[in-house]
């Protein structure tokens, strides 16, 4: 995936996991409000990877 590829899908991930987080919090869900922590957590690290390909390429390309 390039790092922009990453960039948006962890974006994505972190909105889909606040979203069950606050469900489950709002319907007193602890399985939904895991999984939406869960998510959330996978979309930072997404994002991450991304930002690190991001860097990896601009210092390559100098």
């Amino acid at each position: 995936m390039s790092s922009t590829t990453d960039k948006i899908k962890g974006t994505a991930n972190q909105a889909i996991g606040k979203v069950k987080k606050g469900l489950g919090e709002a319907t007193d869900n602890p399985k939904l409000k895991g999984e939406g922590r869960l998510q959330e957590a996978k979309g930072k690290v997404q994002e991450a990877v991304g930002e690190a390909k991001a860097a990896l390429k601009k210092a390559a390309d100098l």
